[in-house]
């Protein structure tokens, strides 16, 4: 891994509540990159919690994130985030300079049960992957 920068790159994924697609895509993020990357999620108008669905869902693929609870999205986030993934929520996500920003247009996770979240949860896995290797190509081979 001696590709890997000193310093861990660090990923934050923006939705509106923060308890589905942002918390998909976070945990899907830190399986795969395996510590070599830090990952954020965040919301605009974050939840009370995160969606027990999107939890069962993420199960199913062997990631936990049932610890993980909506964070609001704050100033300090955004300047520490090299990237930031915003999930197709509409809000507005302020832009500093220097950060490399994604809108991954997203339908979304709330009110759907696990079996209509799967293909919700399949596409975010795909454009993780695609993101991961753009981030950290010596780690591509083995993310899966």
């Amino acid at each position: 891994m001696s590709d890997i920068p000193a310093t861990r790159p660090s990923v934050l994924f923006v939705c509106i509540g923060n308890a589905g697609r942002s918390q998909m895509a976070a945990g899907y993020l830190a399986h795969l990159a395996r510590g070599a990357l830090e990952v954020r999620s965040a919301g605009t108008r974050p939840a009370r919690r995160a969606s027990p669905d999107v939890i069962a869902a993420m199960a199913e693929e062997g990631i936990d994130i049932s610890a993980e609870r909506p964070k609001a999205l704050t100033e300090e986030a955004l300047q520490e985030a090299d990237v930031v993934v915003t999930l197709g929520g509409g809000d507005a996500c302020p832009v500093l300079p220097g950060k490399r920003y994604e809108d991954w247009a997203l339908e979304d996770a709330a009110g759907r049960d696990v079996a209509a979240l799967r293909p919700l949860r399949d596409e975010i896995k795909g454009r993780v992957r695609q993101l991961l290797t753009e981030l950290l190509p010596a780690l591509h081979p083995d993310a899966g």
